[in-house]
């Protein structure tokens, strides 16, 4: 029954994005996606050659099972590697990865659909990342006996698994040969239902964040508009974040302020230029000489928030006063204080950060203003925070070199 019902929530799923797709962008570019799948599937797969299949739902994802796909890449290169998104804000902005052989859409999870993509296929095994359990196709992968991994996967008391009736949803947990998991809670959950083929190994974005430091980009617009001055990075914020951080700039004239908005539209920039009362420069239109001039940096373009981390004594994360703080690692990982809001609950690594003393979390402007005086005037408070941070990345660090050895290639 519950198969039944789960088959037409799919199919339901399915007409809604069709019904929608004339209309909307997302989803005509998803449609368009799916209509391709199986002729690019066809055009560019090599006949005689194993297809390693990694599935990730968006970008968070992939930047999480990125680590273990380039290690394969680089110690096995006989494999050839198969990469499919379920989201447009994944495929789109990584549909030219070098990493991978082929870049497709993952299909909808139907039968038909399954079937027909994984004869075509045919991998000889097969990893998702994180909360991807799509039933008839994890079904299907073992009908076929073809290996299939969970990576970096996280589990809750309150998931469907573990309620009286999530039994469909606990027998597609038995699908997978083994769960690769990031934390011991998620381990004991699984061991309750019956789950045992589990291994903690932690979570590979602490690799991927290393990886990211060691190939951060040179940038040297950033360099001289820091000009050695104490300067805080505030990346992915949102509105209720920028009005505590700019009134703060904005009374402290010895600091200077790298802004990286979650939202890049005209109309969000125009709001965080109204509440500036200093000079700023946006990065698109700097150049050696107004940026030295400048003592607000606002960057105004995507792609540059992990590599500008560095350039700052203080990193403040956005989403704390609102969905949810965004990532804290990409800051922690070099060695620096990392600040947010008050809804962090939901993120393992937040929590920890702020147990290993390398982060904050304010509640209110008062809040914030305390934090920054201290990090300001006491050094060694400021330098033994960022020390903690760092540390905290590096300790974490290993999971896709664990999950290596367990695999059979």
């Amino acid at each position: 029954m519950q198969h039944m019902l789960y088959n037409l929530a799919i199919g339901i799923y399915d007409l809604a994005v069709h019904l929608v797709a004339p209309f909307s962008h997302k989803p005509r570019k998803m449609m368009k996606g799916h209509w391709v799948v199986y002729d690019l599937l066809r055009q560019q797969m090599e006949s005689d050659v194993k297809y390693i299949w990694f599935h990730a739902a968006s970008l968070g994802e992939f930047e999480q099972g990125r680590p273990l796909i380039e290690q394969i890449r680089a110690k096995y290169p006989d494999y050839k590697i198969l990469l499919t998104f379920f989201s447009p804000s994944g495929y789109e902005v990584r549909k030219n990865y070098h990493g991978a052989d082929i870049i497709c859409y993952l299909p909808f999870d139907k039968p038909r659909n399954v079937k027909k993509f994984l004869d075509i296929l045919n991998p000889c095994m097969a990893f998702f990342i994180k909360y991807e359990f799509w039933k008839n196709y994890l079904d299907e992968l073992h009908k076929r006996r073809i290996p299939v991994y969970s990576v970096s996967s996280i589990f809750r008391r309150d998931q469907i698994f573990f309620k009286w009736y999530g039994g469909t949803y606990r027998n597609v947990l038995k699908d997978f040969d083994h769960l690769f998991v990031q934390n011991e809670a998620s381990k004991r959950f699984l061991s309750k239902i019956g789950i045992t083929r589990v291994t903690v190994v932690g979570d590979t974005r602490f690799d991927r964040v290393l990886q990211i430091r060691d190939d951060a980009k040179e940038l040297p617009l950033v360099e001289k508009f820091k000009d050695n001055a104490f300067t805080l990075v505030a990346g992915s914020s949102w509105g209720p974040d920028e009005d505590l951080f700019i009134e703060y700039f904005n009374n402290h004239p010895e600091i200077k302020l790298i802004i990286a908005p979650h939202v890049i539209d005209e109309n969000h920039l125009v709001e965080i230029i109204n509440k500036l009362k200093r000079p700023y420069v946006r990065y698109t239109k700097a150049n050696d000489k107004n940026v030295a001039k400048a003592d607000c940096l606002i960057i105004d373009c995507f792609g540059l928030l992990s590599s500008i981390y560095r350039y700052g004594e203080v990193a403040y994360i956005g989403g704390g006063f609102g969905v949810g703080i965004h990532n804290t690692l990409e800051a922690a990982v070099y060695g620096i204080p990392v600040v947010f809001g008050p809804k962090y609950q939901k993120f393992m690594e937040a929590t920890q950060l702020l147990q290993a003393k390398g982060a904050y979390s304010i509640n209110d402007y008062g809040g914030l203003q305390s934090l920054l005086d201290r990090f300001l005037s006491d050094e060694p408070f400021l330098r033994e925070t960022g020390e903690y941070a760092g540390n905290y990345v590096i300790g974490n660090s290993g999971a896709t070199d664990k999950i290596m050895h367990m695999i059979n290639f």
